[in-house]
């Protein structure tokens, strides 16, 4: 498990050091601007609601409009997003209430209301706890300059609240996830995409069925690159990196969040779940001295595994996404993957989940149905 481990570190440092090669590259002057729709959905207050959305009215893009939706009008996210709209009287915004939704995926039932009144030929979906900086736009239309492309997805970096437990998510998703979905497209084309910012041409959406195709799905996201992978296109994953701001939450909140997440990763993708059994060492290794009565090979194993671990982190973490690391957060790299460990250990369990205040079956395909007591 050790040795394997660190193969996949090394693996890591390869597909990271492609996606660095691939950014440094000279990409040429875009042509004609496609015009470009950002739909953000939005569901209840949340910390720094009015900065994250206030980046987007900010963008550096000749020809794009921001649209909000929300199912209830009386969403205090609908205020915050119109006060945020009033501080920018320029731009091209539309904030709607897009009722109840049919499908599971409320999500889902915003952007279809949101897509049907918008005009870009370039459809940008962005989390609510998305950050962006003025050249997100740019950086997605170049993408879309080649027509094989039906998806781009934008790699993120995890801004932590105060919490502990905060941190700790943030420091795995900067160097545990995104390692993992480097390797992941190193390894062969793309088929997926990651949801808190993705961009999709709308003939490849409508070619897919529309919205309403992925509203009984819980990782919509991931199944629309699936999809589009499928039916020709190619899935790309940007050089641009957004910033996720997860806000701070207590251990509980923490703890239902990351089940969720496994146990959609089992549905949606069983062999790459076993795979992340493999890609998370450290805390084996850490045991491996005790098992095997404090042998020298076990303490070499052990440091190898410790470097190539660190290796990676400042790779991903730093390099490709620029997280600080500070030696503060950098030496709960074996905290975090311990919790990582025992919550994939529970993931393998249980089909229930929580979201949004809702409780929901997961079923084998990844669909969502209303949990029955």
């Amino acid at each position: 498990m050790v040795f394997v481990g660190c193969a996949y570190y090394v693996l890591v440092l390869l597909a990271a050091r492609q996606f660095l090669l691939r950014r440094s590259e000279q990409k040429t002057d875009l042509g004609e601007a496609p015009t470009v729709s950002v739909l953000k959905p939005l569901a209840g207050e949340e910390p720094e609601l009015a900065e994250n959305l206030g980046s987007f009215f900010r963008l550096s893009y000749p020809r794009y409009e921001v649209l909000c939706a929300a199912r209830d009008p009386d969403d205090p996210a609908l205020a915050i997003a119109r006060q945020v709209r009033s501080n920018y009287p320029d731009s091209d915004a539309q904030l709607l209430a897009a009722g109840e939704s049919d499908s599971p995926n409320a999500k889902v039932h915003s952007l279809d209301a949101m897509t049907a009144v918008a005009a870009g030929e370039l459809l940008v979906v962005s989390d609510s706890d998305i950050r962006a900086d003025a050249a997100l736009l740019w950086e997605l239309a170049k993408d879309f300059e080649d027509p094989a492309v039906g998806v781009v997805t934008c790699p993120y970096r995890a801004v932590p609240g105060s919490s502990l437990w905060s941190k700790l998510e943030a420091l795995g998703m900067n160097t545990e996830f995104w390692s993992g979905v480097l390797v992941a497209q190193f390894l062969a084309p793309m088929n997926f995409a990651v949801g808190p910012t993705m961009a999709v041409r709308r003939s490849c959406l409508d070619a897919l069925g529309g919205w309403e195709a992925f509203g009984d799905f819980l990782a919509e996201d991931f199944e629309v690159g699936r999809q589009a992978r499928l039916a020709g296109y190619e899935v790309r994953l940007s050089t641009h990196v957004v910033e996720h701001r997860i806000g701070s939450q207590a251990l509980r909140e923490n703890l239902v969040h990351r089940l969720r997440w496994r146990r959609s990763t089992r549905r949606s993708r069983p062999v790459g779940y076993w795979g992340e059994l493999l890609a998370n060492p450290l805390p084996w290794a850490l045991l491996l001295p005790l098992a095997a009565s404090g042998a020298a090979w076990s303490w070499a194993a052990l440091g190898a595994c410790v470097a190539l671990r660190a290796s990676a982190a400042l790779v991903v973490g730093g390099r490709v996404l620029g997280d600080t690391l500070r030696w503060s957060r950098f030496s709960l790299l074996p905290l975090q993957d311990g919790l990582s460990l025992l919550v994939w250990f529970a993931g393998l369990f249980g089909r229930r989940i929580v979201w949004r205040g809702r409780a929901y079956e997961l079923s084998r395909d990844g669909r969502l149905r209303p949990w029955k007591v």
